[in-house]
């Protein structure tokens, strides 16, 4: 016999509808243009940031795990700071340790297949809207920790230049040609019966590497391609839509759970 909703632990995360990508593509974006505005505008360089925001990340997950349940603003400052520090992170590797973009990715890529399998093999799931233990959601937050840095080292590695170890396509090109792939995933999504968790990941993958390209052509420079809008002004420009976002998310979980009461 199924035990009744009621007796189940509480879910911690929140459901994948389309208001949850919403919210994820203005806080990656947030994270590409956030992390941009305290290492170059704010002069602090990749170590500082990465680790201010580290200790933000373990902070705010410390405060997630403890209430043992799904609390939207909790929940999405931990993704956001996960989204800031994967920036951070991805170009600390890539940039000041001198890895490049390629190998990089590759090596974020490899991380990220390592902990999934492990979580697969512990928890026997790894499905993202049913967890409700704290072993569950610490695998949870590492993979997205980890996936959020993959998507910034492979969105650099798409639109960076040559000499860079990038392919030079550009910010907007790489922006489009990734925003063309997860349209596609969609489709498969509603038309195919391919696994909906592997397309969860590899649509969680790819929306960071889209957010890094649109947030790097709002800011870079003109000679560099971008609309040079600047760090600052983009960064509260996403930080608004994903407060906006998230409150609207909040009320949508609110009558859920009223209506499953």
């Amino acid at each position: 016999m199924n035990p009744s909703p009621l007796a189940l632990p509480l879910n911690r995360v929140p459901h994948i509808i389309f208001i949850y990508w919403v919210i994820k593509m203005a806080s990656t974006t947030l994270g590409e243009t956030g992390s941009d505005m305290f290492a170059h505008t704010y002069e602090l360089g990749y170590v500082v940031t990465t680790l201010i925001f580290v200790s933000l990340f373990l902070v705010l997950l410390g405060i997630k795990l403890a209430l043992k349940k799904y609390e939207p603003i909790t929940y999405w400052l931990v993704f956001t700071s996960t989204a800031i520090l994967g920036t951070a992170v991805s170009d600390l590797i890539d940039r000041t340790l001198g890895l490049g973009y390629p190998v990089g990715s590759a090596l974020l890529l490899s991380i990220l297949v390592v902990i999934l399998i492990v979580w697969k093999k512990v928890e026997k799931s790894i499905a993202v809207e049913h967890i409700r233990t704290t072993k569950a959601e610490v695998f949870y937050w590492l993979a997205f920790l980890v996936a959020n840095t993959l998507g910034t080292a492979a969105g650099d590695y798409l639109s960076a230049e040559t000499e860079e170890g990038g392919l030079e396509l550009g910010f907007m090109n790489s922006a489009l040609i990734i925003a063309g792939i997860l349209l596609v995933l969609v489709v498969l999504h509603y038309t195919t019966k391919i696994s909906k968790v592997v397309l969860f990941w590899l649509a969680f993958v790819l929306t960071r590497p889209f957010g890094a390209t649109f947030g790097d052509f709002l800011t870079k420079s003109k000679d560099q391609g971008g609309l040079d809008l600047g760090t600052v002004g983009s960064s509260v420009f996403f930080a608004i839509i994903l407060v906006v976002a998230v409150l609207i998310e909040a009320r949508y979980e609110k009558r859920r759970n009223a209506t499953a009461a």
